[in-house]
């Protein structure tokens, strides 16, 4: 059996830091808790991305609370995805309890209740500052990657960008999306083909059919005006990193809405921030709540597009952090990408349990004091496998610990509390007004109005025709006589001279 000097030194050694870090917890050893053996996370590799796993119930979600908390007070600020409701909190502070007191004292920290500096955030109509974006903004590839269109449809999808940017027409939401489609099958038919060449109306059906599923997941809330300004997310108060919390609880059945509004994140942040290099402690962190929504319904494509960001998004000083029930819920592109580990327990009810597990303590550090698929199962509440990254990238040694309990409100904020916190905001005046300039839809309904009055002017009535009242017998007599050839041939001399005297008397009279 290792002796707890042994233990406290093994971490020691693995957690030597030039520079500032949060402690997540402390370190257990034979089922208790050692003091001394701090765990540890540097700031400086907080930008290398994270995972927070488990089963239901086992505490990820008061992790995730912690980290969030420990990066404020450092004054990081960071972006939550709350689809479960359970984060709102962070704006009050936590109670004081024996159990807690204890607990901070076993851990080596001063446990000090406070709220911390919150702003939330909607998709939707929940209360909030108010989350938006054009549909020029995600430009074609995305929208076409979002819709899980074909090569066909991608290309008329970059045609009707590229038309819209030729011609002045703002695609701000998607009523501007679709009336331009329309407009190209319809009264734009014959511009169209003569500038790009034909445009297949089964081809633009379809994207039209993809746009309104779209809407019914709640999309035509979020594109449109003001665009959210992601530089909003990077602020302090009081030398605190303000939480941003997105509240997704109404998003859980609209999946494809959840992966749109992630990958327009991360893709307006990468193309936003610029390169931060080799910083202390990173520009902002975000942790997205039951992550295996990102990824089990988004389509090839659009995986691709989020693995690449993540991928290259540590440059500018961001990580990213998924909390989830099992690892296998991510990717194994992304898994390689991940510093922090901080692995709850799992649960094995079956074969593919089991074997789930196994993979799982396969993609941890050995460790001379766990036999990390055992400590798996066995762990309580509160308590989790936990390794990162030290300040040259290596893991730090793997530790069963105990992780500190929260120093903001373990529980929900009631209504009252919630419209307190939103008026509070600085950005609900600034995002929750609802715009609608001229953009796509209005020019081109002046441009078909302008036209029909044109047309309208142009068929005004003049005297009425003088009309003669054919009978079916005349009807005969002209068809029998149009049949004679003697009396086509008569019909053809008659114009003929007629023709020629006709242009003689022109002629004379020039002549004159």
């Amino acid at each position: 059996m290792a002796s707890k000097e042994q233990f406290i030194q093994h971490l020691a050694e693995g957690q030597i830091y030039k520079n500032d870090f949060i402690v997540l917890g402390t370190g257990i050893l034979d089922g208790s808790p050692i003091s001394g053996a701090q765990i540890k996370v540097p700031l400086k590799t907080l930008n290398r991305h994270g995972l927070i796993a488990g089963a239901t119930g086992t505490g990820k979600t008061k992790t995730l609370q912690v980290i969030a908390e420990q990066l404020s007070l450092k004054g990081v600020p960071s972006v939550l995805m709350d689809l479960k409701g359970d984060l709102s909190g962070l704006a009050r502070s936590g109670e004081v309890s024996d159990f807690i007191r204890k607990r901070s004292e076993i851990i080596g920290v001063d446990y000090e209740p406070q709220g911390l500096p919150v702003e939330l955030m909607t998709l939707s109509d929940e209360k909030g500052v108010r989350l938006r974006a054009t549909v020029s903004e995600f430009g074609p590839v995305l929208i076409s990657q979002i819709l899980e269109l074909n090569d066909t449809q991608r290309g008329v999808v970059a045609l009707i960008f590229r038309y819209c940017d030729l011609h002045h027409l703002p695609l701000l939401d998607l009523k501007d999306f679709k009336r331009v489609l329309q407009y190209v099958i319809k009264e734009g038919k014959v511009e169209i083909e003569k500038e790009f060449g034909a445009v297949s109306s089964a081809s633009v059906n379809t994207i039209m059919r993809k746009i309104i599923e779209l809407e019914q997941q709640g999309a035509d809330r979020f594109f449109g005006e003001l665009s959210f300004d992601v530089d909003d997310f990077v602020r302090t108060q009081d030398g605190k990193g303000v939480i941003s919390i997105i509240r997704l609880t109404d998003i859980q059945n609209k999946p494809k809405l959840f992966s749109t509004f992630m990958l327009s994140l991360l893709s307006e942040i990468y193309e936003t921030f610029p390169e931060q290099g080799d910083a202390n402690q990173p520009k902002l962190c975000l942790f997205i709540d039951e992550a295996h929504l990102v990824f089990s319904n988004a389509s090839k494509d659009l995986l691709e597009k989020i693995e690449a960001i993540v991928k290259l998004i540590r440059s500018k000083g961001v990580g990213v952090y998924f909390c989830t029930q099992t690892p296998t819920d991510v990717p194994d592109s992304v898994l390689g990408q991940l510093g922090l580990k901080v692995q709850h327990a799992l649960r094995a009810f079956t074969a593919k349990d089991r074997k789930a597990i196994t993979k799982t303590a396969e993609n941890y550090p050995d460790s001379p004091f766990y036999t990390t698929s055992e400590v798996l199962t066995s762990m309580g509440i509160g308590e989790a496998l936990v390794t990162a990254l030290n300040e040259k990238g290596i893991p730090t040694p793997l530790a069963h610990t105990l992780v500190r309990a929260p120093i903001t409100r373990m529980d929900i904020l009631s209504n009252e509390e919630i419209d307190q916190v939103v008026r509070a905001s600085s950005l609900v005046p600034k995002y929750n007004q609802d715009l609608d300039h001229d953009s796509a839809f209005e020019i081109l309904e002046r441009k078909m109005n302008k036209i029909q009055e044109t047309q309208e002017k142009a068929e005004l009535p003049g005297p009425a025709p003088r009309t003669t009242t054919r009978t079916p017998k005349d009807e005969s007599l002209l068809e029998e006589l149009s049949k004679n050839t003697m009396v086509r041939q008569m019909g053809r001399t008659l114009f003929r001279e007629l023709a020629r005297g006709i242009l003689g008397s022109f002629s004379s009279s020039k002549r004159r």
